[in-house]
């Protein structure tokens, strides 16, 4: 009894310390997105450890449990507003899944939640000329685009000009990622990119897994305003997406406390727990009203909508 209960808390604890010291490497990369599920299981091992009255696996197991919690259960409380008065403005970032995502729907979707702004990911030339054919071109009429045949297109659409456009293409999975300057008025200029790290989904990719997430973009606390939205196949349990945060983002699912909410996983069929991989990450400066996700038929990530309040210029 001793054994087996020191075989099922020595997992739990070695999970919490690599989580907690973001030690992911190799294929723990892609199980670290499992964390959520761990913190809320790890009691399972906890209660039979003391009711077998082991009390020193039952200490570490609980030890554990409590730091995966501690790690996990902020993302469903919201965090202080900071004080911006300026206008709202609604981001909606979804990926498209290689073209194959009904247009009718998106379009539909931007129309209903009246969004200001749409990053999308993978983007195909056959798809973004589906979406203003069915009207995208009216709602959003303004846009940064780098649609291509696969997974590597991008795209930003905006309801107010754009300048300073363009995309870049990332090392890893060389996905591409459309950026531009939204004037929206009476807020400063605000830089949004169309973010699409490499995918972790085999040990000898994640190396570029690594190297995308490293040339993000970081915030600029004391420049202007940088919003960071779209797939970026890392939760807040990967140690390089909360170092990015830590540069001056706020994670807006997060603030509002909906960090839960999966984005990723089972919508397209698959048995896969639903994981947050999608994001959208906001300058500090930028308050956060609301977010949620909204399914996008044929796509097996479901859309992104946050609610922010910018500063006023």
């Amino acid at each position: 009894m001793t054994a087996a209960c020191w075989s099922a808390a020595a997992p739990v604890a070695a999970w919490a310390v690599l989580r907690l010291a973001g030690l992911e490497r190799g294929p723990l990369v892609l199980t670290t997105a499992f964390t959520p599920y761990v913190a809320a299981l790890a009691w399972v091992v906890v209660v039979p450890a003391l009711a077998l009255r082991r009390r020193a696996p039952a200490a570490v197991a609980a030890l554990a449990a409590l730091a995966l919690l501690g790690a996990v259960a902020p993302r469903v409380l919201p965090d202080d507003r900071p004080p911006a008065a300026g206008p709202t403005l609604r981001l909606l970032t979804a990926n498209l899944r290689l073209g194959s995502a009904d247009p009718a729907g998106l379009v539909e979707l931007v129309r209903a939640r009246r969004v200001d702004v749409l990053t999308v990911q993978e983007l195909t030339p056959r798809l973004a000329a589906d979406l203003d054919r069915l009207g995208l071109a009216t709602l959003l009429p303004h846009r940064s685009l780098s649609p291509e045949v696969g997974a590597t297109g991008s795209g930003l659409y905006a309801r107010e000009p754009l300048s300073d456009t363009g995309h870049r293409r990332n090392r890893g999975f060389f996905f591409t990622q459309a950026y531009g300057t939204v004037a929206v008025p009476g807020a400063p200029p605000l830089r949004v990119e169309s973010a699409h790290p490499a995918a972790p989904y085999a040990v000898d990719v994640v190396p570029d897994w690594w190297t995308d997430q490293r040339a993000q973009p970081p915030a600029t606390p004391t420049g202007g305003l940088t919003v960071l939205a779209g797939d970026f196949n890392a939760t807040l349990d990967h140690a390089a997406l909360r170092d990015l945060i830590a540069t001056g983002y706020t994670d807006a699912a997060d603030a509002t406390g909906t960090g839960l909410g999966g984005t990723w996983g089972p919508y397209d069929g698959d048995p896969i727990p639903p994981v947050t991989i999608d994001h959208v990450l906001v300058d500090r400066r930028i308050a956060v009203r609301a977010a949620g996700t909204w399914p996008v038929p044929g796509s097996d990530h479901r859309a992104l909508l946050a609610e922010l309040r910018l500063p006023a210029a």
